[in-house]
């Protein structure tokens, strides 16, 4: 008896030390690679280890839900704070996958712009979608979706993207919605209808776009005149390959990617600490310099160059007449959508 729980006390003294071990790790932000990330290790990254004196490692991923479960439920996360998309934030919140933000460790709400804030994460980055041309065979530049479904006036190829999320608000707002109603439209039966039947109007100049790279390509090749397309992706045209891209930015569709932290985090003060830098205005100023996303603390577009904030979504002049992408509405009707766009599009 006596050597059985000796043996059991041994154990489990081994059990605890391993979970301590396995605790017992550097804190780890997670983003999503490429030319973003290298941007952010340069502004954000390692001048928080500078300043913080944390050591601190960077990991990427191509998102999903799924992956975010694993991790957390698992019980073996080596993920604290995560850069997650707003259908994963809202999925995630809901199902107890992140902490509940304490603000006042972060500068409070206030701190942010109000897109931003959200009881279970604080935002990133933003960025639209936008309407895009070549401003070097575009001498009248569109200004507005009305003009996307001009085929008189901007006669050629226009292409949209693959599915229902942003085509139909764009269809919408050509039809003369006002972007503050677009949602309220689209709601009904009624609405939907309305903006298939606008798509019907170019339907025969109209190709579809699948990969974020796809639009400049199609630009530059004049395989289209007009074309929905990240900003970013935009800008990067034209400062790495030399384009003279132009964007409408009336009735852009924006979202917000944002820092989560994950539930079980053996982190979370540190994973605090780290929020708290991202989140600051004088940080967060510098991330334009490399990648035309939109900032979000207030404060920040004051400390952007003039010319580099023209570039931005979040600048006050593009932001005025942009649409958010309401996040619960299209996880509550994606599926359904989806599936009478690919039936119309089959029949084009």
């Amino acid at each position: 008896m006596y050597s059985r729980t000796l043996a059991t006390i041994v154990a489990a003294a081994i059990t605890v030390g391993a979970g301590a071990a396995a605790n017992a790790r550097d804190l780890t932000i997670v983003s999503w690679g490429g030319a973003y990330q290298t941007a952010q290790k340069k502004v954000y990254f390692e001048p928080f280890k500078q300043e913080a004196k944390i050591p601190l490692i960077d990991e990427s991923w191509d998102g999903g839900i799924g992956v975010l479960r694993a991790k957390v439920q698992g019980g073996a996360s080596t993920w604290d704070v995560v850069q997650v998309e707003s259908d994963e934030l809202a999925a995630g919140c809901e199902e107890g996958l992140f902490v509940p933000l304490d603000y006042s460790k972060i500068g409070g709400k206030d701190n942010y712009i109000a897109p931003a804030v959200h009881e279970c994460g604080v935002g990133a980055i933003l960025y639209d979608f936008v309407l895009g041309y070549d401003k070097d065979k575009i001498k009248d530049p569109p200004k507005s979706w009305a003009d996307f479904f001009d085929t008189k006036k901007y006669p050629g190829k226009r292409a949209l993207r693959a599915g229902p999320k942003t085509t139909l608000e764009i269809a919408l707002m050509a039809d003369g919605v006002a972007p503050a109603d677009v949602y309220k439209v689209l709601k009904t039966k009624e609405g939907v209808d309305r903006a298939f039947k606008k798509l019907d109007t170019i339907r025969g100049d109209l190709i579809f776009w699948k990969a974020g790279a796809q639009p400049p390509q199609l630009l530059a090749s004049g395989e289209v005149v007009l074309t929905s397309v990240y900003n970013g992706r935009i800008d990067a045209a034209n400062h790495d390959d030399k384009r003279n891209f132009g964007i409408s930015w009336n009735g852009a569709l924006y979202t917000i990617d944002s820092w989560v932290i994950l539930k079980g985090s053996p982190n979370i003060d540190n994973a605090y600490k780290l929020i708290n830098f991202l989140g600051q205005a004088k940080n967060q100023a510098k991330l334009p310099e490399a990648i035309a996303y939109g900032v979000t603390a207030k404060g920040a577009n004051a400390m952007i160059p003039k010319a580099r904030l023209a570039d931005l979504p979040t600048a006050d002049e593009n932001f005025a007449h942009a649409v958010q992408i309401d996040t619960a509405f299209w996880m509550e009707n994606i599926d359904r959508l989806t599936e009478q766009f690919n039936k119309w599009a089959a029949t084009k």
